[in-house]
């Protein structure tokens, strides 16, 4: 019965995302004689490891045997970022996510930032054992693609063509040196520049070629997003630049906007994403009758999972068992409680979908307090900084187990200790308040000092073509940092703790602290900082200190300029 009534909300899911948006038939002009049956591509992007979570890789197994069973054809591909995120990850580097992503039957992937967060040798092994082509135009090796630019399947002589896209931002989204030789020069990229012409060219010679191989329709798998941390890199200017694309399945953002836009020819292009953690299946049918293109989704709000709501069980059930059953015991170790939520979101706002608002990337948060003070107790130092980028979910209140800590901190990062300068510090405080009151993954929470972010004054800040900061052209914004409850001194010197990946490898972009003289050389790992403080420092009870949502006041947002 519970079968069925999966199989009915299905349908009705069908029915209600055939009616959202237009309906495009941008540059298709399909064989004659053409399909006899709809091509529906169902997409997945930024699963993070959260492959019980929301459909769930068993949803969806069933949604595709579904629309099969229905008289269609059916591609699934993903949009990147789904190797690292949760435990499963963590402790297989990965392979384990591969491994389910071959069983479910993917047929096409692109790498996202974050498959490179386990070293580019292991992400090259990774793709050797997907048993599904990774793709991508962008993605080189001193100039020459890693992957191939595209691949096109082909349904009753109609050729599909897909082609990939990896954000050129990943450079310093995930560890700047596994993008370098031994000698610190940069051998791989993404054809970044200040302009983004290099890769809307590189986009526009993959749609061009795939379209002279007799591709019917051109679809984009895309890891760009829309934040404006992207420009100009996000699907909004690659579609404006570039002309011949039917539709464009984008990730990177974690929203679920589908936008119609107008490419440099002023045709319309569908751009449609499907969120993160398997909330939602993306999906993009192209219709047999009239050629026709349209996308939407199909979503699960709930928080229990749909296989474990509804009692879905197929082929994926058995692989999830295999692949998670020797990590289950170890991660539901309760380790501590909490009397109080810890949050990376708004603990009141939504937004218009009813979704929670992440706040951790531009502003204080009490779980972004617990985070920095954790390092700054674990290293001694004068100052700690987190990167809000790096603190993933929120902890509620009751036990906190072994895997809820990993979550929150999943990259395995090492802790550090530099020596800095007070100069470096107000740098990296202004680099990563750039955009606020827009969202950075470098925004800093931070223990041992407070500072305030007078949004009213654009940022000044400068950086190289890989995103890495040069300086600040202007006025600061970043205003009165306190340190121990003293000034800022821009002479003095300072113990700053976090971790490898910003203070040794520029991830985020920050630059500014090469060269410092290391103190404590990558001594414990990120999830472990958190877990000796919470354990050991606070007794395995986290309480009221941390009880407001918004912090203890260290970062104050001032909107306007202070009455002269």
């Amino acid at each position: 019965m519970k079968k069925k009534i999966f199989s009915m909300l299905l349908g009705l899911a069908l029915v209600v995302g055939s009616v959202c948006g237009g309906v495009f038939a941008e540059e298709a002009d399909p064989a004659e004689g053409g399909l006899t049956k709809d091509v529906v591509v169902l997409f997945t992007s930024d699963v993070h490891c959260g492959i019980d979570q929301g459909f769930g890789y068993v949803g969806l197994k069933a949604v595709r045997d579904k629309l099969e069973a229905d008289g269609n054809y059916t591609l699934l591909v993903d949009d990147g970022d789904s190797i690292q995120g949760e435990p499963l990850g963590t402790m297989t580097t990965g392979e384990s996510i591969v491994d389910l992503m071959n069983a479910e039957g993917y047929d096409v992937a692109i790498p996202g930032n974050h498959e490179f967060d386990y070293g580019m040798d292991r992400f090259l092994e990774l793709t050797e054992k997907a048993e599904y082509p990774y793709i991508s135009c962008n993605f080189n090796k001193e100039g020459e693609l890693v992957f191939d630019p595209y691949v096109i399947k082909e349904f009753d002589g109609v050729k599909f063509a897909f082609v990939g896209i990896t954000t050129p931002k990943t450079i310093t989204s995930s560890t700047p040196i596994y993008f370098q030789d031994e000698d610190g020069n940069y051998i791989y990229g993404f054809f970044q520049d200040e302009t983004g012409e290099t890769l809307y060219n590189a986009v526009q010679k993959a749609v061009d070629d795939a379209r002279a191989e007799g591709a019917d329709y051109v679809i984009v798998m895309a890891h760009l997003g829309n934040e404006a941390t992207c420009e100009p890199y996000t699907y909004a200017d690659v579609i404006s630049h570039t002309n011949g694309i039917d539709a464009f399945l984008d990730g990177h953002s974690h929203d679920t906007d589908k936008v119609v836009m107008n490419n440099k020819d002023g045709k319309e292009v569908i751009r449609a994403a499907c969120g993160t953690k398997m909330a939602n299946i993306g999906w993009l049918r192209i219709s047999a009758e009239d050629g026709s293109v349209d996308s939407g989704l199909y979503t699960w709000q709930n928080s229990v999972s749909a296989p474990e709501l509804l009692g879905i069980t197929n082929e994926m059930t058995a692989a999830l068992e295999e692949e998670t059953a020797d990590l289950n015991e170890k991660l539901n170790e309760v380790v501590a409680k909490t009397a109080v939520d810890l949050t990376i979101n708004d603990p009141t706002a939504v937004d218009e979908n009813n979704n929670p608002i992440r706040i951790i990337r531009r502003a204080e948060t009490n779980l972004g307090d617990l985070c920095a003070d954790a390092y700054l107790d674990q290293s001694g130092a004068d100052v700690s900084f987190v990167n809000g980028g790096g603190i993933r979910v929120s902890i509620p209140a009751g036990d906190i187990t072994l895997n809820d800590i990993l979550k929150v901190h999943p990259f395995g990062n090492m802790m550090c200790v530099i020596e800095v300068t007070g100069q470096q510090i107000l740098d990296a405080l202004e680099w990563g308040s750039r955009n606020v009151p827009g969202e950075s993954g470098g925004f800093l929470q931070v223990g041992g000092l407070t500072y305030e972010i007078h949004t009213y004054i654009d940022s000044s800040c400068t950086e190289d073509t890989n995103g890495l900061f040069t300086g600040v052209a202007g006025e600061y914004r970043v205003k009165n940092v306190m340190v121990g409850g003293e000034p800022l001194d821009l002479e003095k010197t300072y113990t700053l703790a976090s971790h490898d990946y910003m203070l040794l490898n520029g991830g985020d972009g920050y630059a500014m602290f090469g060269g410092a003289n290391i103190l404590q050389d990558r001594v414990k790992l990120d999830n472990q900082v958190l877990i000796d403080y919470v354990t050991g420092t606070l007794g395995g009870v986290i309480g009221e200190e941390y009880a407001e949502p918004y912090g203890e006041g260290r970062i104050i947002a001032v909107e306007e300029a202070p009455a002269e």
